[in-house]
This record gives structure tokens, sequence and C-alpha cells, in this order.
């Protein structure tokens, strides 16, 4: 990014966000007279979701404009035009053809600088998922309009269909086998999927917290399958957005938006999806690198058919997005993602300088024995239970927790 567009950014983001300095809520304060007396008074400051979460997205906003910056110096893979022959060679098929193709050296990239580029998509990738879990963290508190409510039918297995339904309320809840015969060849039917999840979801929710309704053993569905349903859809429904993180908005997203009231919701669901969309830009231009170095050094092998599942779908339960932990997990990797290629270089060198002095000087000690005789022994890892919090970080600003 250039220092201009660099520039500019910061200052619209900061127009953005200067709203927020306003949206503020009451909270009690103690405050000492003149005469010594304490007494308790109400003052202002920024909403808790606010003030929570602005920080965490300006970390990532600037972790991310860091890694632009870390390729800058890099010279061992080009841009061609999308016209020329070279171009023709490393585009993918299906995909976007008005993009620059990369063009790397004819045996591909370096070792260093493989790693090296692989190390920074994993990066942007815990950046992703950060700004995802605050996405759907924000969204799931947006309250749901009553014109989505409307087009809802009675039941969640209208929703779903017969397969589907069966699949998340047998006994044994398989996701990667329920996804597995689910058609996904084309964005639209992902996105058919993602509205049917949701909107099962919404209706098991409904009727779980409807006070009116019939008492549960007076249903044929018990509060607590009904529970159970519920987290499974959420499993299936998470499980698809990480598979397909360019998913366009679902209906209910779209609705919850579109009638939204409030201005910092608005403000910070928004800002939060900016951020999404350029992490997840960021990823596939790094792919379309890896990509070019495969061919380069295999131009036999075939194309890949979609993106794989970033997470096992086969061997998982029940998963939940959550901002604060993938905050945590960011923050315990931050020290060693701002690297430049040189940077990486030298890391590595000094990690081998450190293994062959480990193993040469404390990987053993002499221990005596009884009859004089010299044993060697290894020593034992040390472990300490001492974690880098977020916290630290955001001054004791904590994001909250997912409510699903």
């Amino acid at each position: 990014m250039s220092p201009e567009r660099k520039t500019r950014w910061r200052r619209e983001i900061d127009w953005l966000l200067s709203v927020t300095d306003h949206i503020v809520e009451f909270v009690a304060s103690q405050q000492t007279a003149k005469d010594g007396t304490n007494m308790e008074i109400m003052v202002t400051r920024q909403r808790t979701d606010l003030l929570m979460n602005i920080p965490a997205l300006r970390k990532l906003d600037a972790m991310l404009l860091d890694y632009l910056d870390n390729f800058k110096d890099q010279n061992e893979f080009t841009y061609v035009s999308r016209d020329s022959e070279e171009a023709e060679k490393g585009r993918r098929t299906g995909e976007k053809w008005w993009l620059p193709v990369p063009k790397v050296p004819l045996n591909g990239l370096s070792e260093v600088s493989r790693k090296w580029i692989q190390f920074q998509k994993e990066s942007v990738n815990q950046v992703l998922k950060a700004a995802m879990a605050i996405n759907a963290q924000v969204l799931c508190e947006m309250q749901i309009p009553d014109s989505y409510l409307e087009t809802l039918p009675k039941n969640g297995k209208a929703c779903l269909g017969d397969t589907m339904y069966r699949g998340i309320t047998d006994e044994f809840f398989n996701p990667g086998q329920i996804l597995s015969i689910q058609d996904l060849s084309t964005e639209h039917k992902v996105l058919d999927l993602k509205n049917r999840l949701e909107a099962s979801i919404v209706i098991w929710k409904r009727k779980m917290n409807n006070k009116d309704s019939k008492s549960s053993w007076g249903t044929s569905v018990s509060l607590e399958k009904r529970e159970l349903f519920e987290e499974r859809a959420e499993t299936l429904l998470i499980i698809l957005k990480h598979r397909f993180p360019g998913i366009p908005q679902s209906n209910l997203d779209i609705s919850k938006i579109q009638y939204n009231r409030d201005v910092g919701q608005s403000i910070l669901e928004s800002y939060s999806r900016i951020l999404e969309s350029l992490a997840y830009t960021v990823i596939s231009r790094i792919e379309d690198v890896l990509h070019a170095d495969s061919l380069a050094r295999n131009p036999m092998q075939s194309q890949p058919k979609s993106r794989p599942l970033s997470i096992d779908a086969n061997s998982m339960g029940t998963v939940k997005l959550d901002a604060t932990e993938e905050l945590e997990k960011l923050n315990m990797m931050e020290v060693a993602t701002s690297m430049t290629l040189s940077d990486f270089m030298g890391w590595q060198l000094d990690q081998e300088e450190n293994e062959e002095k480990d193993n040469s000087t404390t990987d053993s000690v002499e221990v005596p024995v009884k009859d004089d005789k010299k044993i060697m022994t290894k020593l034992a890892n040390i472990v300490t239970n001492k974690k880098v919090s977020y916290i630290e970080k955001l001054g004791g600003l904590r994001s909250p927790t997912s409510r699903h």
C-alpha cells in the first residue's frame, strides 16, 4: 500500500470511528468532596461494546498494514499483465481473469521465501479469524427485524429439508458427513444452505425463549433437544463460513444491517467486515503466489478445485467462534509475525544456532552416582504457566465472549 493510500485509509477510518466517541453510557463513579466525604455520582463513558471492540479492531487494522508492508522489499516474484503469454501459465482455471498474475523463477521460490510466505499467510489467516469472530459477535447482538421473522416457516424441519434435518437430529452427529452429501458446487447453493441453517437456528431459539409457548412436556420436541439441535446447526454454519469465507452475507445478516437503528453496532459491523474482506483478499493473493510456485516446481500437477477446510469437520463436535480466544491466539504469535523476508532469514539462522548450542551444552548434564561413574541424562522440558493475555496490549479491554 502506497504511503498516500495508507494515509487516506487511516484518515477515513478515523472519520468513521470519531462518531463512537459520543456514544456513551452512564456508570457509577466514586468522587471525594472537599470536606473529605465520598459520594457516588454518575459519569459518562464510551459504551461498553465500543470500548472493548474498537481497540481490538484498530489492532487488527495495524497488523494487516504491517503484513502488507512486509512484502514491499521482496524480489523473488513479480506480477505480469493478464494479457501476456506468461499469465496463461500461472492463472488458475475459473479464477478472476482480470487480476494480475504472479510470476516466480523457473525453478520456483527459494525454500526460505516459501516458508516466509506461508508464515505470512498463517498470520493473516489468524487476523481473518479474529475479524470474523468480532463481526459474528456484533451481528449476533443485533436485533432480528420483524420483517425477517415474518418470512420464517413454522418449524426447523421445513427450513432444512428431510436429509439435513435427519443429520442434525440423529443420535450420532457427524458434521463432516452431513456437509459431504450437500451440493456445494456453486456460490448460490452454499448461500442457500447458509440461509436455511440460520433460519432453523432462529426458529429453535425463538421456541426455546417463547414464554407463551406450551410447556416442554407437552411438545413433540423437548427444550433440551431443541437446544442441542440449535448448537449442531451453529456448528455446521461455522464450518461452512470457514470453508467459504468469501461467501456473500445471508438474508438474516442483510436484514439485520438494513433495519438496524444502533449507530454504534453499525460502525462495529462495517469496520470488522472491512477488515475481514481485506484479510481474505490478502490471503487469496498469497495463495496465488504459492500456486504459481507449485506449478513452477511441478508443472504437471492438477488444478485445485476449492479452498480446503481450515478446520477438521470430521473430528469436531460443537464449535463456536469466540472473539476473545481468537484475539489471544493472535497476540501469542504477534512477536514473530511482523517480519520482513530478511528478518525471517536471520531469525531462522538464530534458531539453528541456538538449537546447535542447546544440543552441545544445555541439552545434557552430568549426574554423579554412588560408584563414581557418570551418566548423561537429558534435562526435562521446563513449562511455565504464564500466558500473555491480549488484555495487556489493550490496557485491560477485553472483547465480550460469544452469547451463542
